[in-house]
């Protein structure tokens, strides 16, 4: 395999899921509510995911070789970070919190709660000491023709089934946001809620809907990188992917498909600086280098770009009804 498919191979790896994230924080911050707890949320799903993966097959829930677990992780992931997402929802909306501190203090807690719990459950469940839950290895896939085609054939090429899954959503989610009434309300909301709230529709409701929705996909975005990075979950998958899901979504001008390109730049930037170091024979600490490609990418492309930056203009206010 040609080092240009390796790069988009594992470009896409990282960009999809990171993808997934960034569109649940275009939901949350298009409604006006900062997300800055991406990170403490996909981590939090993707925690809940893989406890029902890891003891579906320790505890031999489905056959040994079901792909059931596997699938069904993915809906515990994004029913754990919705729920998780619930607290910034109720600090944000209905105790009118600080959305910032908000967003930084559930990225903590969820790094030490997911910590603890997992060292614990280990004990206590399933008898031995350890900080990650072992998962399956997620199956890749090709499709024999289209694979050979020179260079775009990449992309048929060893791809995780949830690449689909999240392409999927992707244009489902977009339709939902540009293509139907709850769209059009989640982006008065952060638009204008005053005009919103004169239509008859509760800011409330909807910000704090949007709120969930960023949990759930962020949820998923987290199982994903449990499954293709590192086949476990652990503290490593605290990352900082969250806050690239931020940057990449702040740099596509939270609109969807900008987003979607700015995450292609940033997987196939480490991707291609992964493979960079084999092929210049650098030694393995190097590689740790690749990780920091895309932030700084990002640190450049906000310093040109965000000037022409245009976010929703009641983002981080607090709705006053009083004040209609």
């Amino acid at each position: 395999m040609s080092g240009v498919n390796t790069i988009i191979i594992d470009g896409l790896a990282l960009a999809l899921p990171l993808l997934i994230i960034a569109i649940g924080g275009i939901f949350s911050e298009r409604s006006g509510i900062i997300n800055l707890a991406l990170e403490g949320l996909l981590g939090f799903g993707a925690f809940c995911g893989a406890l029902f993966a890891y003891a579906s097959v320790t505890l031999h829930w489905f056959s040994p070789h079901s792909m059931i677990p596997l699938y069904l992780s993915f809906l515990v992931a994004a029913l754990g970070g919705s729920l998780f997402a619930v607290i910034h929802g109720l600090l944000c909306v209905k105790f009118r919190a600080n959305q910032v501190i908000s967003g930084v203090v559930i990225n903590i807690l969820s790094v030490a709660v997911t910590g603890f719990l997992t060292s614990q459950i280990n004990v206590s469940v399933f008898g031995g000491p350890s900080s990650k839950f072992d998962l399956m290895t997620a199956p890749r896939l090709t499709i024999p023709l289209l694979s050979r085609i020179p260079v775009i054939g990449a992309i048929f090429t060893r791809f995780y089934a949830f690449e689909v899954m999240i392409l999927v959503l992707l244009a489902i989610f977009w339709f939902i946001l540009y293509r139907t009434r709850f769209g059009i309300h989640l982006r008065a909301a952060g638009d204008n809620p005053q005009a919103l709230d004169a239509a008859g529709v509760g800011v409330a409701r909807v910000r704090f809907t949007a709120v969930l929705i960023s949990g759930a996909l962020a949820g998923i975005g987290g199982m994903c990188f449990a499954y293709s990075i590192l086949s476990n979950f652990s503290a490593a998958i605290y990352m900082g992917y969250g806050y690239l899901a931020i940057a990449a979504l702040i740099f596509g001008n939270w609109k969807i498909m900008p987003t979607f390109a700015a995450c292609l730049l940033f997987g196939l930037a480490q991707s291609g600086a992964n493979q960079l170091i084999l092929w210049l024979k650098m030694d393995s600490s190097v590689g740790d280098l690749a990780m920091i490609v895309p932030y700084a990418l990002t640190l450049i492309l906000l310093a040109f770009f965000s000037k022409h930056n245009r976010a929703p203009r009641a983002l981080g206010e607090i709705y006053d009804k009083s004040k209609r």
